[in-house]
């Protein structure tokens, strides 16, 4: 997996601008994931818990394909609280560096009216590749 991000410009803060990726492994297609536990149940309403739950979530989905957090190469978040996701940004930040250390694979946010899981705050895709041994 190569890291694309052009010399010339500004560093990216917690996201790649682009990622290339060998045409050998698998493909994982990590559909939406919410912060909601094993049960389907939400057991906090606050963006920061339901975010590390929803990248928790993503890579159980991800472990089960035989992948680690340093293989996935593409994610989108959906949120429907930007003030609130302002508020935690840097929170966040240390969330994600617990659960994915320093990956920072191409990433897009994406403030939303609402999500069909409710109170679901936020909701994680991805995209990962996974080498053949």
């Amino acid at each position: 997996m190569e890291i694309l991000n052009p010399e010339a410009w500004k560093s990216p803060i917690g996201y790649s601008n682009g990622i290339k990726v060998p045409l050998n492994g698998h493909t994982v297609f990590i559909a939406g994931q919410v912060g909601w536990n094993a049960d389907q149940i939400f057991e906090s309403e606050e963006l920061l818990p339901q975010f590390e739950m929803a990248l928790r979530n993503v890579l159980t989905v991800l472990e089960k394909a035989g992948g680690q957090p340093h293989h996935i190469c593409r994610m989108t978040a959906y949120c429907c609280d930007k003030p609130q996701y302002l508020l935690v940004r840097r929170e966040l930040g240390a969330v994600w560096r617990k659960l994915m250390g320093k990956h920072f694979p191409a990433m897009s946010m994406i403030f939303v009216s609402d999500l069909l899981d409710h109170p679901g705050k936020i909701e994680l895709e991805a995209t990962a590749v996974i080498p053949e041994h």
